[in-house]
Protein backbone atom coordinates (compact mmCIF):
# COMPACT_ATOMS: atom_id res chain seq x y z
CA UNK A 1 0.00 0.00 0.00
CA UNK A 2 2.84 2.37 0.91
CA UNK A 3 4.74 1.58 -2.30
CA UNK A 4 1.62 2.35 -4.32
CA UNK A 5 1.14 5.62 -2.45
CA UNK A 6 4.75 6.69 -3.02
CA UNK A 7 4.52 5.64 -6.65
CA UNK A 8 1.33 7.64 -7.14
CA UNK A 9 2.84 10.69 -5.46
CA UNK A 10 5.96 10.40 -7.63
CA UNK A 11 3.82 10.05 -10.76
CA UNK A 12 1.75 13.11 -9.82
CA UNK A 13 4.89 15.12 -9.08
CA UNK A 14 6.31 14.18 -12.48
CA UNK A 15 3.08 15.20 -14.19
CA UNK A 16 3.00 18.55 -12.41
CA UNK A 17 6.64 19.20 -13.28
CA UNK A 18 6.08 18.31 -16.94
CA UNK A 19 2.92 20.43 -17.17
CA UNK A 20 4.73 23.35 -15.53
CA UNK A 21 7.54 23.15 -18.08
CA UNK A 22 5.02 22.98 -20.94
CA UNK A 23 3.09 25.95 -19.53
CA UNK A 24 6.26 28.03 -19.19
CA UNK A 25 7.41 27.15 -22.70
CA UNK A 26 3.95 28.09 -24.02
CA UNK A 27 3.69 31.39 -22.14
CA UNK A 28 7.25 32.65 -22.79
CA UNK A 29 6.71 33.53 -26.50
CA UNK A 30 3.58 35.53 -25.64
CA UNK A 31 5.41 37.30 -22.81
CA UNK A 32 8.37 38.02 -25.09
CA UNK A 33 6.18 39.54 -27.81
CA UNK A 34 4.13 41.57 -25.32
CA UNK A 35 7.24 42.89 -23.58
CA UNK A 36 8.89 43.68 -26.90
CA UNK A 37 5.93 45.85 -27.84
CA UNK A 38 6.17 47.83 -24.59
CA UNK A 39 9.88 48.66 -24.43
CA UNK A 40 11.71 51.69 -25.74
CA UNK A 41 14.29 51.67 -28.50
CA UNK A 42 17.31 51.87 -26.15
CA UNK A 43 16.28 48.90 -24.03
CA UNK A 44 15.30 46.88 -27.10
CA UNK A 45 18.70 47.47 -28.69
CA UNK A 46 20.60 46.87 -25.45
CA UNK A 47 18.96 43.53 -24.64
CA UNK A 48 18.51 40.65 -27.04
CA UNK A 49 15.63 39.16 -25.03
CA UNK A 50 13.24 41.29 -22.98
CA UNK A 51 10.73 39.42 -20.83
CA UNK A 52 9.99 42.16 -18.28
CA UNK A 53 10.40 45.73 -19.59
CA UNK A 54 12.24 48.14 -17.31
CA UNK A 55 10.41 51.20 -18.64
CA UNK A 56 6.99 50.61 -20.20
CA UNK A 57 6.15 52.75 -23.21
CA UNK A 58 3.05 52.70 -25.41
CA UNK A 59 4.73 54.42 -28.35
CA UNK A 60 4.37 51.42 -30.65
CA UNK A 61 0.62 51.19 -30.02
CA UNK A 62 0.21 54.95 -30.32
CA UNK A 63 1.96 54.80 -33.66
CA UNK A 64 0.01 51.93 -35.23
CA UNK A 65 -3.31 53.40 -34.10
CA UNK A 66 -2.35 56.91 -35.19
CA UNK A 67 -2.63 55.72 -38.80
CA UNK A 68 -5.66 54.34 -40.59
CA UNK A 69 -3.95 51.17 -41.79
CA UNK A 70 -4.17 48.89 -38.76
CA UNK A 71 -7.67 49.97 -37.55
CA UNK A 72 -8.98 49.63 -41.12
CA UNK A 73 -7.40 46.21 -41.55
CA UNK A 74 -8.89 45.10 -38.22
CA UNK A 75 -12.38 46.09 -39.39
CA UNK A 76 -11.75 44.32 -42.70
CA UNK A 77 -10.68 41.17 -40.84
CA UNK A 78 -13.81 41.27 -38.68
CA UNK A 79 -15.97 41.68 -41.80
CA UNK A 80 -14.19 38.81 -43.61
CA UNK A 81 -14.51 36.58 -40.55
CA UNK A 82 -18.20 37.24 -39.89
CA UNK A 83 -19.35 37.08 -43.52
CA UNK A 84 -17.10 34.13 -44.33
CA UNK A 85 -18.32 32.16 -41.31
CA UNK A 86 -21.96 32.71 -42.30
CA UNK A 87 -21.21 31.52 -45.85
CA UNK A 88 -19.37 28.49 -44.49
CA UNK A 89 -22.21 27.51 -42.17
CA UNK A 90 -24.85 27.97 -44.86
CA UNK A 91 -22.96 25.95 -47.47
CA UNK A 92 -21.85 23.22 -45.05
CA UNK A 93 -25.33 22.78 -43.58
CA UNK A 94 -27.05 22.68 -46.97
CA UNK A 95 -24.64 20.00 -48.17
CA UNK A 96 -24.37 17.96 -44.97
CA UNK A 97 -28.12 17.53 -44.49
CA UNK A 98 -28.92 15.76 -47.79
CA UNK A 99 -25.79 13.62 -47.46
CA UNK A 100 -27.02 12.51 -44.04
CA UNK A 101 -30.17 11.06 -45.61
CA UNK A 102 -29.68 7.44 -46.60
CA UNK A 103 -32.29 7.76 -49.34
CA UNK A 104 -30.14 10.20 -51.35
CA UNK A 105 -29.15 8.73 -54.71
CA UNK A 106 -25.45 8.78 -55.46
CA UNK A 107 -24.62 9.39 -51.82
CA UNK A 108 -21.60 7.08 -51.71
CA UNK A 109 -19.88 8.46 -54.85
CA UNK A 110 -20.39 11.98 -53.50
CA UNK A 111 -18.84 11.02 -50.18
CA UNK A 112 -15.87 9.45 -51.98
CA UNK A 113 -15.30 12.68 -53.90
CA UNK A 114 -15.50 14.71 -50.69
CA UNK A 115 -13.00 12.45 -48.93
CA UNK A 116 -10.74 12.66 -52.00
CA UNK A 117 -10.48 16.43 -51.56
CA UNK A 118 -9.16 15.87 -48.03
CA UNK A 119 -6.18 13.99 -49.48
CA UNK A 120 -5.56 15.84 -52.75
CA UNK A 121 -6.14 19.41 -53.90
CA UNK A 122 -5.99 21.15 -57.23
CA UNK A 123 -2.87 23.09 -56.29
CA UNK A 124 -2.15 26.79 -56.00
CA UNK A 125 -1.79 27.61 -59.71
CA UNK A 126 -4.95 25.81 -60.95
CA UNK A 127 -6.95 27.30 -58.08
CA UNK A 128 -5.63 30.77 -58.88
CA UNK A 129 -6.57 30.34 -62.55
CA UNK A 130 -10.08 29.27 -61.58
CA UNK A 131 -10.48 32.27 -59.26
CA UNK A 132 -9.15 34.58 -61.97
CA UNK A 133 -11.44 33.11 -64.65
CA UNK A 134 -14.41 33.58 -62.33
CA UNK A 135 -13.57 37.28 -61.99
CA UNK A 136 -13.05 37.06 -58.23
CA UNK A 137 -9.62 38.69 -58.03
CA UNK A 138 -9.48 41.76 -55.79
CA UNK A 139 -12.80 40.85 -54.21
CA UNK A 140 -13.52 39.27 -50.87
CA UNK A 141 -15.46 36.54 -52.65
CA UNK A 142 -12.06 35.06 -53.58
CA UNK A 143 -11.53 34.43 -49.85
CA UNK A 144 -14.98 32.97 -49.25
CA UNK A 145 -16.00 30.89 -52.28
CA UNK A 146 -12.93 28.59 -52.65
CA UNK A 147 -13.05 27.81 -48.91
CA UNK A 148 -16.84 27.74 -48.56
CA UNK A 149 -16.90 24.13 -47.34
CA UNK A 150 -14.38 22.24 -45.24
CA UNK A 151 -14.56 18.53 -46.09
CA UNK A 152 -13.61 17.58 -42.53
CA UNK A 153 -16.32 19.76 -40.96
CA UNK A 154 -18.82 18.58 -43.55
CA UNK A 155 -18.29 14.92 -42.67
CA UNK A 156 -18.57 15.59 -38.94
CA UNK A 157 -21.77 17.61 -39.37
CA UNK A 158 -23.23 14.94 -41.67
CA UNK A 159 -22.56 12.28 -39.04
CA UNK A 160 -24.14 14.51 -36.40
CA UNK A 161 -27.28 14.87 -38.52
CA UNK A 162 -27.39 11.08 -38.94
CA UNK A 163 -27.54 10.67 -35.16
CA UNK A 164 -30.84 12.56 -34.96
CA UNK A 165 -33.82 10.22 -34.49
CA UNK A 166 -35.57 9.19 -37.72
CA UNK A 167 -38.95 9.72 -36.06
CA UNK A 168 -38.41 13.49 -36.12
CA UNK A 169 -38.35 13.54 -39.90
CA UNK A 170 -41.37 11.27 -40.18
CA UNK A 171 -43.41 13.39 -37.76
CA UNK A 172 -42.49 16.59 -39.59
CA UNK A 173 -43.47 15.08 -42.94
CA UNK A 174 -46.84 14.09 -41.50
CA UNK A 175 -47.33 17.70 -40.31
CA UNK A 176 -46.71 18.91 -43.86
CA UNK A 177 -43.10 20.13 -43.63
CA UNK A 178 -41.04 20.08 -46.79
CA UNK A 179 -37.29 19.44 -46.76
CA UNK A 180 -36.25 23.07 -46.23
CA UNK A 181 -38.78 23.60 -43.46
CA UNK A 182 -37.62 20.39 -41.82
CA UNK A 183 -34.03 21.55 -41.99
CA UNK A 184 -34.43 25.09 -40.66
CA UNK A 185 -37.32 24.59 -38.23
CA UNK A 186 -36.32 21.27 -36.69
CA UNK A 187 -32.88 19.97 -37.63
CA UNK A 188 -30.94 23.23 -37.26
CA UNK A 189 -32.41 24.14 -33.82
CA UNK A 190 -31.59 20.62 -32.59
CA UNK A 191 -28.06 20.93 -33.98
CA UNK A 192 -27.17 24.35 -32.55
CA UNK A 193 -24.32 22.98 -30.33
CA UNK A 194 -22.69 21.38 -33.37
CA UNK A 195 -23.25 24.44 -35.55
CA UNK A 196 -21.81 26.69 -32.84
CA UNK A 197 -18.71 24.51 -32.71
CA UNK A 198 -18.14 24.60 -36.45
CA UNK A 199 -18.76 28.35 -36.53
CA UNK A 200 -15.83 28.71 -34.13
CA UNK A 201 -13.64 26.50 -36.31
CA UNK A 202 -14.49 28.54 -39.40
CA UNK A 203 -14.15 31.89 -37.65
CA UNK A 204 -10.69 31.15 -36.26
CA UNK A 205 -9.63 29.90 -39.69
CA UNK A 206 -10.77 33.13 -41.36
CA UNK A 207 -9.17 35.31 -38.70
CA UNK A 208 -5.77 33.62 -39.00
CA UNK A 209 -5.79 33.20 -42.78
CA UNK A 210 -3.48 35.38 -44.86
CA UNK A 211 -2.26 33.26 -47.78
CA UNK A 212 -5.46 33.54 -49.82
CA UNK A 213 -5.47 37.33 -49.43
CA UNK A 214 -1.83 37.45 -50.55
CA UNK A 215 -2.69 35.44 -53.67
CA UNK A 216 -5.98 37.00 -54.70
CA UNK A 217 -6.05 40.59 -53.39
CA UNK A 218 -3.62 43.13 -54.82
CA UNK A 219 -5.30 46.26 -53.43
CA UNK A 220 -3.52 47.11 -50.16
CA UNK A 221 -6.59 48.94 -48.90
CA UNK A 222 -8.43 45.60 -48.87
CA UNK A 223 -5.80 43.62 -46.98
CA UNK A 224 -6.78 42.02 -43.64
CA UNK A 225 -4.55 42.51 -40.62
CA UNK A 226 -2.80 39.16 -41.04
CA UNK A 227 -1.40 40.27 -44.40
CA UNK A 228 -0.11 43.49 -42.87
CA UNK A 229 1.38 41.46 -40.05
CA UNK A 230 3.18 39.30 -42.59
CA UNK A 231 4.47 42.37 -44.40
CA UNK A 232 5.74 43.94 -41.17
CA UNK A 233 7.38 40.73 -39.94
CA UNK A 234 9.14 40.21 -43.28
CA UNK A 235 9.98 43.86 -43.95
CA UNK A 236 10.11 45.44 -40.51
CA UNK A 237 12.30 48.26 -41.78
CA UNK A 238 9.96 49.20 -44.66
CA UNK A 239 6.95 51.49 -44.77
CA UNK A 240 3.44 50.23 -44.36
CA UNK A 241 1.19 52.87 -42.88
CA UNK A 242 -0.24 55.52 -45.19
CA UNK A 243 2.91 55.45 -47.28
CA UNK A 244 5.18 56.31 -44.33
CA UNK A 245 8.42 54.57 -43.45
CA UNK A 246 9.05 53.05 -40.06
CA UNK A 247 12.57 54.39 -40.09
CA UNK A 248 11.24 57.95 -40.03
CA UNK A 249 9.80 57.49 -36.54
CA UNK A 250 11.36 57.18 -33.09
CA UNK A 251 9.51 53.90 -32.47
CA UNK A 252 11.81 50.98 -33.39
CA UNK A 253 10.50 48.69 -36.16
CA UNK A 254 10.79 45.64 -33.88
CA UNK A 255 8.44 47.19 -31.31
CA UNK A 256 5.91 48.00 -34.03
CA UNK A 257 6.13 44.43 -35.30
CA UNK A 258 5.47 43.03 -31.83
CA UNK A 259 2.63 45.49 -31.24
CA UNK A 260 0.88 44.42 -34.44
CA UNK A 261 1.26 40.76 -33.44
CA UNK A 262 -0.38 41.53 -30.09
CA UNK A 263 -3.22 43.47 -31.71
CA UNK A 264 -3.85 40.62 -34.18
CA UNK A 265 -3.81 37.94 -31.47
CA UNK A 266 -5.75 39.67 -28.68
CA UNK A 267 -9.29 39.13 -30.08
CA UNK A 268 -8.77 35.36 -30.35
CA UNK A 269 -7.08 35.22 -26.93
CA UNK A 270 -10.02 37.05 -25.38
CA UNK A 271 -12.73 34.84 -26.84
CA UNK A 272 -10.94 31.49 -26.74
CA UNK A 273 -11.21 30.85 -22.94
CA UNK A 274 -14.99 31.30 -23.16
CA UNK A 275 -15.25 29.05 -26.21
CA UNK A 276 -12.74 26.39 -25.17
CA UNK A 277 -15.42 23.87 -24.20
CA UNK A 278 -16.91 24.12 -27.69
CA UNK A 279 -13.51 23.40 -29.26
CA UNK A 280 -13.07 20.37 -27.01
CA UNK A 281 -16.60 19.19 -27.79
CA UNK A 282 -16.02 19.62 -31.50
CA UNK A 283 -13.32 16.95 -31.46
CA UNK A 284 -15.97 14.31 -30.72
CA UNK A 285 -18.85 15.71 -32.77
CA UNK A 286 -19.99 13.23 -35.36
CA UNK A 287 -17.22 10.80 -34.40
CA UNK A 288 -19.79 8.04 -33.78
CA UNK A 289 -21.62 7.10 -36.92
CA UNK A 290 -25.35 6.74 -36.41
Amino acid sequence: MNKRTWGTALFDAGNYALLTVVAVVTVLPFLYVLSGSLVGSEELLAKKIVLVPTHVTWDAYDYIFSTRTIPRSLLITVFITVAGTLINLLATTLMAYPLARRTLRGRKPLMLMIVFTMLFSGGIIPTYLVVKSAGLLDTYWSLWIPAAISAFNLILLKNFFQQLPDGIEESAKIDGCNDLQLLYKIVVPLSLPAIATFSLFYAVGHWNSYFSAVLYINDMNMWPIQVWLRQIVMLSSGGFADGGSLSEFVVPPESIKYAVIVVAAVPVLIFYPFMQKHFAKGVLLGSVKG
